[in-house]
């Protein structure tokens, strides 16, 4: 069934200039199949047990991703419908609605796009990739911009996962995708993407100028460049490496002050830069909820300041920045 959704892909990709793709896009889902991941055969079985019905609408451009209506479904589907979603605890990113049913996702990701689309060039008729994509959200929200293609690149089977629970109640037509790949399993870059997001990945690579020109390498000349990251306050050249964790992330690496993510950005080849948005991340926008129960933000800042993280360095603050190749 997984190797079967991903089918349409691969025309649409054979019409574009990233033709020379489809031979290694062709074997893209073999994550979601070969994987030794335990989880693989309870998400798949989760995922064949949606219903089998045509949804009679679906809006891609609503702050939630809708898929159906509560009325497509017979009321035992509709019981059920909860648990088979459920299987793919925890949701990070969205909200989504299938079938009526709402999916509160820890990060109200309809905040940040709506940061993010005013700040960049339409996005209609566009080659678009999202490094670090998660579930797809965003390239749904951007197929619904008119994108030719918003192709969604993440190396974890479980946001992928997600993604194929739109994608399998979609028309082949539709352009946005998400493939289990990391921007180093991508195939070797070819400079036509028009628009490349990065958001919430710089600062979990090792080498953030490395990551910053491979972002470049698949922007084609004049290609659009959308970075979201973590930011600090300090001078140029100044950028806080934590010591261990930063806000309970293990995986966190360079926090740049905002000169020194300018400085990184115009000496990997970047012009035109743009401040699109600076502002701290609240409860508001990443919480815990019943469809994410994990700890969440509440629990990584400081209980007797919060704008602290609870190891004590400043609270975090996000930075939007569109640049030009």
């Amino acid at each position: 069934m997984i190797e079967s959704l991903y089918r349409p892909l691969l025309d649409l990709v054979a019409d574009t200039d990233l033709a020379p793709w489809v031979d290694a896009l062709a074997s893209a889902h073999r994550p979601l199949t070969d994987s030794d991941n335990g989880h693989l055969p309870r998400w798949s079985h989760a995922l064949s047990a949606m219903p089998d019905v045509a949804p009679s609408s679906v809006d891609l451009g609503t702050d939630a991703v809708t898929i159906g209506q509560r009325s497509d479904l017979t009321a035992s589907e509709f019981d059920a419908l909860e648990e088979t979603l459920m299987a793919f605890h925890p949701w990070r990113k969205g909200p989504w609605r299938f079938f009526g049913m709402e999916i509160d996702t820890e990060w109200r990701s309809q905040l940040k796009w709506g940061r993010i689309r005013p700040a960049i060039s339409n996005l209609s008729g566009r080659l678009v990739l999202d490094v670090g994509s998660g579930n797809g959200y965003y390239a749904y929200r951007m197929a619904a911009e008119g994108a030719r293609l918003a192709l969604g690149a993440d190396p974890y089977l479980l946001y992928v996962m997600q993604s194929l629970l739109a994608r399998k109640y979609l028309p082949d037509s539709c352009p946005a995708w998400v493939v289990p790949l990391g921007i180093e399993d991508l195939p070797p870059p070819i400079p036509v993407f028009d628009t490349v997001f990065s958001m919430g990945v710089l600062y979990h690579r090792r080498s953030p100028l490395d990551h910053l020109l491979e972002l470049r390498e698949l922007l084609r000349p004049g290609g659009e460049l959308v970075l979201e990251t973590l930011v600090v306050d300090g001078d140029a050249g100044y950028s806080l490496l934590p010591g261990g964790r930063y806000a309970k992330m293990r995986n966190t690496w360079f926090i740049p002050s905002l000169p020194t993510l300018e400085q990184w950005l115009t000496r990997c080849g970047f012009s035109e830069l743009k401040q699109a948005d600076v502002s701290a991340t609240t409860v508001e926008e990443q919480r815990s909820t019943d469809w994410m129960t994990f700890d969440s933000l509440a629990t990584f800042l400081d209980p007797d300041d919060p704008s602290r993280t609870i190891e004590g360095y400043p609270g975090p603050k996000r930075a939007l920045y569109v640049a030009t190749k």
